[in-house]
């Protein structure tokens, strides 16, 4: 099964009707057949922006209800690694892309896995092309 790295940007497209895009929706599209790499952070990012806009009343807990039901069809690989891994490897990549740690590490993620990364977010996306980093491009399907 071929991986992708989707960041937070990309998968709350889901969630948010506001915030929904024709590439994000396609990338949902294509992931039928594939694995979703993240790394660690992803999951908090994730979380922490349904309870902020739970608390300003965007989100019902019927529409978080769905996007978890969307999310646990989705075969998702979290990436954990040490402190040390993080200081070695993203801490570079964040001084060089003047990004914060979090958004290189999805970065990081694909360099070390050769995946490509979706992604809504266009500083991460010039820092991944920056990197030789493929931009995921779903296939739309006939």
């Amino acid at each position: 099964m071929k991986s992708v790295v989707v960041d937070a940007s990309t998968t709350l497209a889901w969630c948010f009707p506001d915030e929904a895009s024709e590439y994000a929706d396609s990338v949902l599209l294509a992931l039928e057949e594939r694995t979703i790499l993240v790394p660690a952070i992803w999951s908090l990012e994730l979380t922490n922006a349904i309870w902020v806009a739970e608390r300003k009343k965007r989100l019902g807990k019927a529409e978080i209800q769905q996007f978890m039901g969307l999310l646990k069809t989705l075969a998702v690989v979290q990436d954990v690694r040490s402190i040390g891994d993080y200081l070695t490897d993203v801490l570079p990549l964040a001084r060089e892309n003047s990004l914060s740690a979090y958004d290189v590490a999805y970065l990081e993620l694909c360099v070390r896995h050769s995946a490509p990364l979706a992604t809504l977010d266009s500083k991460l996306e010039r820092a991944a092309k920056r990197a030789s980093v493929p931009i995921f491009a779903p296939t739309k399907r006939t």
